[in-house]
């Protein structure tokens, strides 16, 4: 009768990396979060009141519920395969009768004096290799993925671009990069011999999460409740509140539905309605010129 550690390494992650794109997310939910509560246990004793114990510890934690949702599903998934292939021990599912929590649809955006104090918090950072990665995701609005898994050879730069192979649409995409994030990658010392930008110090591969320092670099930050998807959402918001059109907002983040794109409308309509204040300068203050007292929001608080 195999542990929890046994068969996700011996027999589910095998499987998972044949069938499923997100495998290394798979990894790394069941490295960080589940593999060292129950990795040593074998599976006919991991029981339902400690699957429900180990969601309401992650949710007094302050996880996202997104991150709760997907430990639940994926050891439903895994058991659900464990039972499917007689697996000894998988005789039930101890996920049977947890409910994943409704993922309440948040806008958290940067302030400008939280951006001010992350980047602090970044520059004094002791792993820089994931503070270069994390500043890259905010100059770019780039998915974590696309950036922890970059490599040299996908910066072009001539065409100031880092190529995205495959990205979440199946598609490969371009992201655009600005002069500090050429200036951020040029100052990325190269590891002989590895192909990554970002690779781990420990073991040379892409760190995928980034969970812990990121957690620490938010402590320092002052920013507890920002998520590192945030960030691109963050990245929009200084777009649209600059009077960045939500076409070109689109394209910069590769959506390919309009509609994705739509949740920055709102910005956009705040910055028409300063916009439309110029008005008032021409016609009652005309000495001080028509964009006199007009400067657009540069952050929506969340």
């Amino acid at each position: 009768m195999p542990t929890l550690a046994e068969f996700v390494h011996e027999t589910y992650l095998p499987y998972a990396k044949d069938v499923k794109r997100s495998w290394k997310t798979d990894e790394t939910i069941l490295r960080i979060h589940v593999l060292r509560k129950f990795g040593a246990l074998t599976l006919d004793q991991i029981s339902n009141q400690a699957i429900a114990d180990l969601l309401r510890r992650m949710h007094d934690a302050k996880y996202a519920t997104g991150t709760t949702n997907r430990v639940l599903v994926l050891l439903r998934y895994m058991f659900n395969l464990a039972i499917k292939w007689g697996v000894p021990g998988a005789c039930k599912n101890p996920t049977a009768g947890l409910k994943t929590t409704p993922d309440v649809y948040r806008e958290r955006f940067l302030t400008s004096d939280e951006t001010s104090r992350l980047l602090g918090a970044l520059d004094a950072d002791e792993n820089q290799v994931a503070a270069c990665a994390i500043k890259l995701l905010l100059l770019t609005g780039a998915r974590r993925n696309e950036i922890t898994y970059a490599k040299w050879e996908y910066i072009i730069w001539e065409q100031r671009t880092l190529l995205v192979p495959r990205s979440k649409t199946g598609r490969p995409r371009m992201i655009r990069l600005n002069s500090a994030a050429l200036e951020l990658l040029r100052s990325v010392p190269r590891v002989e011999g590895n192909p990554f930008v970002f690779p781990s110090p420990s073991t040379g591969r892409p760190s995928p999460s980034m969970h812990f320092p990121w957690l620490r670099i938010r402590k320092r930050a002052g920013v507890l409740d920002i998520r590192l998807h945030d960030l691109r959402h963050s990245f929009a918001s200084f777009l649209v509140n600059q009077g960045v059109s939500l076409y070109v907002v689109q394209e910069l983040l590769g959506h390919t539905q309009a509609r994705t794109t739509q949740r920055y409308a709102h910005l956009a309509d705040t910055t028409l309605a300063d916009a439309a204040e110029v008005v008032r300068n021409v016609i009652f203050h005309p000495k001080k010129g028509a964009y006199a007292g007009y400067s657009p929001q540069n952050t929506t608080p969340a």
